[in-house]
């Protein structure tokens, strides 16, 4: 089993953000474990190995999509990772993913999200991470 280290984690992320927002459902799908299960937690969202990701990504005729990363922080001893995200489809959600990764892909991710069509900056408002 191979472990990640922090830049590939984010040149992960950055790959999965990449063909969410180029409409390529095989390449999101191909950031994740055959396994894989992703979760929005309350049963609100579960999908369960690759064919199910690459519908939840759009499949063969993708909708516009638009993920923006605003931070990454990854674990190399235990392989987790989160972020903080903006996503739209057809709405807009700011979120928190984490994730847990095995050889080199996204085998767990569990995102808690919410609905604001407020741009990053206006919605976290002073809670921003200083440099």
């Amino acid at each position: 089993m191979s472990t990640m280290d922090s830049h590939e984690f984010t040149s992960l992320m950055h790959r999965l953000a990449h063909a969410w927002n180029t409409g390529d459902a095989n390449a999101a799908a191909d950031c994740f474990t055959t396994d894989a299960i992703y979760v929005e937690p309350g049963d609100r969202q579960r999908y369960v190995g690759r064919a199910e990701i690459f519908a939840l990504s759009g499949g063969q005729a993708p909708p516009p999509m638009a993920m923006t990363w605003h931070s990454l922080v990854f674990d190399g001893a235990q392989q987790l990772g989160c972020g903080e995200y903006t996503f739209r489809g057809r709405r807009q959600y700011h979120g928190l993913v984490i994730t847990q990764l095995r050889d080199g892909r996204i085998s767990r991710w569990r995102e808690y999200q919410y609905p604001s069509e407020s741009d990053w900056t206006e919605f976290i408002g002073d809670s921003h991470f200083e440099s």
